[in-house]
């Protein structure tokens, strides 16, 4: 069987690339709030996303406060797919 994806199995970093799947793009906070992650948590695993190409992290202002929204990219499309695909072996009854 293939090893899963140790950058997608750790639950937050799992979490955020399942939110961001769905709506394409979210903002720091909504997925703090979304994921019950501490800012800091939160941060060092966005960092480890973007680091392996999942993301894409952009930071700008929005009414003279900082604001970071997030996208997931093709390949954090792909390694999702093929992680729930992997997942899917592990679950799939044996013959």
């Amino acid at each position: 069987m293939k090893e899963l994806d140790p950058l997608l199995h750790s639950q937050l970093r799992l979490g955020i690339i399942s939110l961001l799947i769905s709506v394409k793009e979210a903002e720091f906070t909504h997925l703090k709030d979304e994921t019950n992650s501490t800012a800091g948590n939160l941060s060092i695993q966005l960092q480890k996303l973007k680091e392996a190409g999942y993301i894409e992290i952009e930071k700008s202002f929005k009414d003279n406060y900082p604001q970071t929204t997030c996208k997931i990219t093709k390949l954090g499309i792909k390694a999702f797919e093929n992680y729930v695909k992997d997942l899917q072996q592990y679950i799939k009854p044996k013959k």
